[in-house]
């Protein structure tokens, strides 16, 4: 009788240990795909770079994205907000960027990848400034 029982025990210990292994695998698989989500680029349109020239109203330091907001004057004269999403506080700090590098008021010349829907938004490439200083948000470049 003591080796059934012992054939059982370790036929139950590895039925939890394969048990185990699967819910991490899950977990993992969970994780990973919600880190790819957050991270995903599909919302813009990656083949378009689009010229903008405008008015700083605002700049975030803020993660897990910075946000560059923008006023740019239309043909009739109307101004339309534009919000432009940077890379975080942490990758743009190793670039040279502080909380400072866009103050409010400032006039900038962006490329940006734009929303695939049209509204006014998308993704900074890089900027360049009245004196002719440019910042690098994707690619190689110099910061400010």
């Amino acid at each position: 009788m003591r080796t059934t029982n012992s054939g059982r025990a370790r036929a139950l210990r590895h039925v939890a240990m394969v048990l185990a292994s699967v819910i991490g695998i899950l977990a993992l698989a969970a994780w990973t795909s919600r880190a790819d989500a957050h991270h995903s680029f599909s919302a813009f349109d990656m083949q378009t770079d689009k010229e903008l020239e405008g008015e700083v109203i605002q700049f975030d330091w803020t993660n897990p994205h910075t946000f560059l907001w923008i006023n740019v004057t239309n043909a009739d004269g109307s101004k339309t907000r534009w919000g432009l999403e940077g890379m975080s506080p942490n990758f743009l700090g190793r670039r040279g960027w502080t909380k400072n590098t866009f103050e409010p008021g400032a006039k900038v010349k962006v490329v940006l990848w734009p929303l695939k829907t049209g509204e006014p938004g998308g993704t900074l490439q890089r900027a360049t400034f009245g004196d002719g200083t440019e910042v690098v948000n994707f690619g190689r470049g110099p910061g400010r």
